[in-house]
């Protein structure tokens, strides 16, 4: 990660600490590292620390053991939305009116032993995947985010929950996201099509753009929705190609939660960095990758 982008977290994420022995890696520090292990392309923890200690020693004075990593991680969720909400607030792309949000597939298991012995049962399903036209078990990734790639907001949920459910459950979570933004627009597919759920969104004070189905009328703006939704395709293409969103390797509830989430302030990170630098494509990760 660059020293300014963990410069930044650090002035962010450092607020008041619990009575006792103050931790011997910060908070800044282990976002920190679990950003630079996603964007060097380490699946494996115990791979990452034996890297970080041998080439990172000078960056952090104290590397925990992998259990210690991995049990800070875990509970470190809260700090890691804290994260991508600090990054996304200091880019122009904070005050974008424009939002997209859609959802991927997150594969958890692929045989039926695998799925029966699983600690992911009761939280995981089955899912039909349209693009790949096949069934998984695992469960969905929902992202809403402005049109550069920066994420605005994330959710992990079955995939037997309907995404309108989904959506509105991200909102009510963070009501603060949508406040104060006259005229936000929302593009989305047509799964998320409902007069209920549009009624819900103007109640907000969002504006819902869809694709609309055959026997409606063409909807206003829909000309324009082609270009645009490839925005969202190629955002889950660059969590799932570049990030290794499909290789996450978690096998609990708390495991495979973590594991996504390192995913999206890492992809968050290189968008800020990016867009300070004046890189000509803010979502490019050329600069983090070797």
């Amino acid at each position: 990660m660059a020293p300014r982008s963990r410069a930044y977290l650090t002035d962010e994420l450092e607020g008041t600490r619990w009575l006792g022995r103050p931790p011997k890696l910060t908070g800044s520090e282990l976002i920190c590292l679990a950003v630079a292990q996603v964007l060097l392309g380490f699946h494996s923890e115990a791979r990452w620390l034996r890297f970080a200690r041998t080439h990172l020693g000078g960056m952090f004075p104290y590397l925990p053991k992998r259990p210690g990593y991995n049990k800070r991680l875990r509970a470190a969720l809260p700090l890691v939305k804290q994260a991508i909400q600090a990054l996304a607030a200091d880019t122009a792309f904070w005050f974008d009116d424009v939002w997209i949000t859609d959802s991927t597939p997150v594969e958890c298991g692929r045989s039926r032993p695998t799925v029966m012995r699983s600690n992911l049962a009761g939280w995981a399903g089955y899912g039909y995947c349209r693009s790949h036209s096949r069934f998984y078990w695992g469960l969905r990734l929902f992202l809403v985010c402005a049109p550069a790639g920066m994420p605005i907001t994330w959710a992990l949920a079955s995939p037997k929950i309907d995404e309108r459910d989904v959506l509105a459950a991200m909102l009510d979570h963070d009501p603060h996201l949508a406040t104060g933004r006259p005229g936000l627009l929302l593009i989305a597919d047509k799964g998320f099509a409902s007069r209920r759920f549009e009624t819900d969104l103007a109640d907000r004070g969002i504006t819902l753009l869809r694709p609309s189905f055959k026997r409606e009328k063409t909807r206003a703006g829909e000309p324009l929705l082609k270009s645009v939704r490839q925005l969202i395709e190629s955002v889950n293409d660059t969590l799932k190609g570049q990030l290794g969103l499909e290789q996450h390797g978690g096998r609990t509830f708390e495991g495979v939660a973590v594991r996504i989430a390192q995913r999206i302030p890492a992809m968050a990170t290189a968008i800020w960095h990016n867009h300070h630098t004046g890189a000509p494509v803010t979502r490019s990760l050329i600069a983090f990758d070797h």
